[in-house]
């Protein structure tokens, strides 16, 4: 195969005839993980994929990729193509919703499908940002357990939502948005409001809120480690309403620790266990893995990706 040595007229040339979808085409391949893969996500013979791969690789004048019995190995210059076919396709996905943005045509909803009580500066941060350039766009947020949000992407109920998530889902794209940590409160008329409890087994007994559904699987298991939760006293999944349960007396019951500082103005919760103790887990802006996103929606995940330094 010659050497690709292209001079200024070259070039011209090159962008005049090569065929763009090629590099689609060479995208698609390295993503399926060979040819034959490929052929069957696009609904064609594989032998018009191995078509299409040669004549970018003609074109380019270059080897794109070796078949091995896995599928397929890139050469270094296939390695290299890989992130320049990733800009140009979104580039051009991304082409009639910014030309929509540059006229002012960028109208419709935005349906976000929400934890209870998510405490995040980068989420609001872009909310506030797009209602600003975009104020004809509505946005509707929808306030689900966790479990409800990961079902609502995987129906395709839903375009983009924000939860936890111990075992992400085949066709869902995680970005992390924050981490949680949960600590177990008590109201000030408990008798063990201001003090450290160690161990945790030894409040198996006490009175507990539990939140349902909401509960994230990390903290799940470490409730049903120490035996908290025997007796449930109490039952919410929106954090607001197990906050005023705790806060009433009802029993001892988590909440994250964000939440909980910013709704206990009046310091009426109080902490029960060490820091070094406490449950984590991340929550993710996620999203379905699709490439045709109406455009608000797209226009909204580009400014909160940007905001979390993920490429959109």
């Amino acid at each position: 195969m010659p050497k690709l040595n292209l001079i200024p007229q070259d070039e011209r040339n090159f962008v005049r005839n090569v065929d763009w979808n090629l590099f689609g085409l060479f995208l698609e391949i390295v993503n399926s993980g060979g040819i034959s893969a490929a052929a069957r996500h696009l609904n064609k013979q594989q032998p018009t994929i191995s078509a299409g791969l040669k004549r970018l690789e003609e074109h380019l004048g270059v080897e794109l990729c070796r078949r091995t019995s896995q599928g397929i190995e890139l050469t270094p210059a296939g390695r290299a193509l890989v992130p320049l076919c990733e800009a140009m396709t979104g580039a051009v996905r991304t082409a009639p919703h910014e030309v929509a943005r540059a006229a002012n045509l960028v109208e419709g909803v935005i349906n976000i499908t929400i934890m209870s009580s998510i405490v995040s500066p980068e989420f609001d941060g872009a909310i506030a940002a797009f209602h600003e350039l975009h104020p004809g766009v509505e946005i509707r947020l929808d306030v689900v357990a966790w479990r409800g949000v990961i079902k609502a992407l995987k129906l395709g109920e839903a375009e983009v939502g924000i939860a936890c998530d111990s075992a992400p889902s085949e066709g869902l794209r995680y970005a992390p948005l924050m981490k949680e940590v949960q600590q177990l409160y008590c109201s000030r008329s408990h008798p063990l409001f201001g003090r450290t409890v160690g161990q945790p087994a030894m409040l198996c007994d006490e009175p507990f809120v539990m939140t349902g559904e909401d509960e994230p699987e990390e903290l799940e298991r470490f409730r049903r480690r120490y035996g908290l939760g025997r007796h449930a006293a109490g039952f919410a999944e929106n954090l607001h309403e197990v906050k005023r349960l705790i806060e009433l007396g009802v029993g001892i019951g988590f909440l994250p620790t964000c939440v909980a500082e910013e709704i206990d103005r009046a310091h009426n919760l109080h902490p029960l266990l060490p820091d070094d103790l406490l449950p984590s887990y991340h929550v993710y802006l996620i999203t379905r893995e699709q490439d045709a996103r109406d455009t608000p929606t797209e226009l909204f995940l580009h400014e909160i990706l940007g905001r979390l330094g993920e490429r959109p």
